[in-house]
């Protein structure tokens, strides 16, 4: 265990201040906005800490941006990620590499730490599996929908199922898109998308408050647009989304649509206008992002109207200290939840 510790000590930084984190992922390269420090910063309660855990063997970088949380009533701890697409970051790529030593690294860097379980969702776009089998479990959720905004938007069309086509021409015919680019016009969307979760009775993690979205538009780490429906007729902000841009990819992040002006499906006109905005901007991926629970429900299947080029959704789940983990969770009630200790506290 000492030889352990000494390598840790060596080998896995940890970085809580912008500029290095920003330096990490400037070496990386590939990377996105859930990956970032402003967004872990806005996205933290105030109990947590968010840390960029940094390995390095010669010009090899791994980095995993992670949340440590305190578990009440103990000395102990556990990791999460950020809402959204995460998981470890590097810029090694010889497909022959061994991450054992860093995985040894890391895992000696958790029991030194007092860290009892690790629970991070992996990015559908960026190869992480590889970093970090052997270490815990990598579990399938389900299929995430991207249009490939690198094709002409003629090509990206084709893949528009007709009704959804002819709904999007109707959608052109009624409304307006409009980027947001007053606070006034930022709050207008913060309360579509209130109403929209009020409607979907979503638990309350999902109800951001208005500055959580205020100080989201001001980060410059990405670039991130406001779109807003307009019905022309009633000249009233009927639907809008938050696009997020980073590097080469657009994130569908978050998005709501008036209760009175669900039948339109204004969501449809948003989501082809960013498509038509990605192209021409030079992006070349735009998640859609998947069903509940990334399950191939409604939502995916909306979703998949768009396009029939799918990408994998996994998540990742460690249990550093089973003993312990176990005995945490004797009173657990949801066997599905993880971590079990905190089930009912989410």
């Amino acid at each position: 265990f000492v030889y352990y510790k000494l390598n840790w000590l060596l080998m896995i930084t940890e970085i809580t201040n912008k500029k290095e984190w920003n330096d990490v992922l400037a070496k990386v390269g590939n990377y996105d906005f859930y990956h970032t420090y402003n967004y872990h910063l806005i996205s933290i309660a105030k109990d947590e800490e968010s840390i960029l855990l940094v390995y390095k063997d010669d010009t090899n970088i791994i980095a995993i941006p992670l949340v440590l949380r305190p578990i009440k009533n103990t000395n102990y701890y556990d990791f999460t990620s950020v809402y959204g697409y995460s998981g470890p970051l590097t810029n090694i790529t010889n497909l022959d590499y061994n991450f054992a030593k860093f995985r040894d690294n890391l895992n000696a860097y958790f029991q030194e730490k007092g860290i009892i379980s690790v629970f991070s969702r992996l990015h559908p776009y960026i190869e992480q599996d590889a970093i970090l089998k052997e270490l815990g479990s990598i579990i399938y959720l389900g299929k995430v929908v991207n249009i490939d905004v690198s094709l002409s938007v003629e090509e990206s069309r084709r893949a528009y199922g007709k009704s959804n086509r002819n709904q999007i021409n109707k959608l052109r015919r009624q409304c307006s898109v409009h980027k947001a680019e007053t606070k006034e016009d930022i709050l207008e969307f913060v309360d579509i998308y209130h109403e929209n979760m009020r409607r979907l009775d979503a638990e309350d993690y999902y109800f951001f408050d208005k500055d959580y979205f205020l100080n989201f538009m001001k980060i410059d780490d990405f670039k991130t647009n406001i779109l807003l429906v307009k019905d022309d007729e009633t000249d009233k902000f009927i639907a809008g989304s938050m696009f997020v841009k980073t590097n080469n990819i657009v994130q569908f992040h978050l998005s709501g649509t008036r209760t009175d002006y669900l039948r339109m499906k204004p969501s449809k006109l948003f989501l082809d206008e960013m498509r038509l905005k990605a192209t021409e901007e030079g992006f070349t991926f735009f998640n859609l992002g998947g069903g509940l629970g990334g399950n191939e429900d409604s939502l995916f299947q909306f979703k998949a109207s768009f396009s029939k080029e799918f990408k994998k959704f996994k998540i990742w789940k460690y249990i550093v200290n089973e003993k312990i983990y176990n005995e945490l969770s004797t009173n657990a009630t949801d066997s599905e939840f993880f971590p079990k200790y905190r089930a009912g506290q989410h």
